[in-house]
């Protein structure tokens, strides 16, 4: 065994040790590596029994066990046909719905072992406005009145999000409040500034005009408060303002 290879098996085998689990996740980490690294390495490191290891792998499987096999292929069935997103309680009612006797508490056990969870509804979130109190922002000229005359006198601008299979995916844009047209907008992977800035350059680009009297406003974000972004609506002859709330 070469030296860096047996440097990232002492710490790959050393982490195992740290996290101090069960059993049956430290024979199915052998089972993983034994091909690369032996048996009776990884055990040497672990401080487990090879003697152990060899006595599990050669038991027979009880009915028990048998019977979870059987019922994980079931979960994994209902989870993936219900578009991964069931967790427990919805999981669990469709296992009894299917007339399969199962306990609450061993289908929670058994989607633990496949790493199975559902979706939460409003408890994963990204937050979008990082303000800063310490720097210096626009007064509020708006205050709140969310009405304009005439198109070009007031534009609003924010920065929302939605989970994709790929990742976050952050859309900044602008809407003047007179038509409600959204007049520039932006998608990225990212909360840089430059999301913000390119959303408010395709604006000014889609009206191109003359603005006299148009008003910006945002929030406390530090993307709508950064250097570029306030150059590029002192450049378009734009007034910021920034909420209070």
């Amino acid at each position: 065994m070469r030296s860096s290879e047996r440097l990232r098996f002492y710490l790959f085998c050393d982490r195992v040790g740290r996290s101090k689990r069960q059993t049956t996740q430290v024979v199915a980490f052998i089972d993983l590596n034994r091909l690369r690294w032996g048996v009776q390495p990884i055990c040497k490191v672990l401080q487990f029994a090879s003697s152990t290891y060899y006595a599990i792998k050669s038991r027979i499987p009880s009915d028990r066990s048998l019977r979870d096999e059987e019922l994980k292929l079931k979960i994994t069935q209902i989870h993936k046909d219900n578009y991964s997103v069931y967790g427990l309680r919805k999981l669990w009612a469709e296992l009894k719905r299917e007339g399969i006797d199962i306990a609450r508490c061993r289908t929670s056990r058994l989607m633990g072992d496949l790493g199975i969870r559902g979706v939460r509804r409003g408890k994963t979130y990204v937050t979008t406005t990082i303000s800063n109190e310490l720097q210096e922002r626009p007064k509020d000229l708006v205050k709140r009145a969310f009405t304009a005359p005439a198109p070009n006198r007031l534009w609003v601008a924010d920065i929302t999000y939605v989970k994709t299979r790929a990742g976050w995916a952050y859309s900044a844009f602008l809407v003047d409040v007179y038509s409600r047209m959204i007049v520039g907008w932006k998608v990225s992977a990212h909360l840089r500034s430059d999301l913000a800035t390119d959303a408010l350059e395709m604006a000014v680009a889609s009206r191109g005009c003359v603005f006299d009297g148009l008003v910006h406003h945002s929030d406390r974000g530090v993307q709508y408060l950064s250097v570029a972004y306030s150059q590029a609506l002192l450049d378009a002859g734009i007034a910021p303002s920034v909420g209070t709330t």
